[in-house]
């Protein structure tokens, strides 16, 4: 289905160029950069609203990792770490110098 609604658009835009350069006596070159940007045009734009269309995907099955960005810091030493991946979305904290570390806001990067 999407081969054909994208064939059916480059065979649209090559009539429609045809008809500029033979019926309307525009100049080819402009009338051919003009249909190539309006190709990507409706391509990037069809795909941006086809992505909305589609459903969210299930979150995965307890057990297995997901991703996260969780930051912790040691309160004894200073020590940080960054979680990347967990088993949960609110993963208990790691443990540094036989305590749990804190949670660190995340910083805007």
């Amino acid at each position: 289905m999407e081969r054909r609604r994208g064939r059916v658009l480059q065979v649209g835009l090559v009539l429609l160029g045809a008809a500029l350069v033979f019926l309307g006596d525009m100049p080819w070159v402009p009338t051919v950069a003009a249909m190539l940007a309006a190709y990507l045009l409706l391509r990037v734009g069809l795909g941006v609203i086809g992505s909305f269309a589609r459903p969210v995907p299930e979150p995965p099955p307890p057990g297995e990792l997901r991703r996260v960005r969780m930051q912790f810091r040691c309160v004894l030493c200073g020590t940080e770490v960054r979680m990347t991946v967990a088993n949960d979305e609110q993963p208990a904290p790691p443990r540094h110098c036989m305590e749990d570390m804190e949670f660190v806001a995340p910083t805007m990067e």
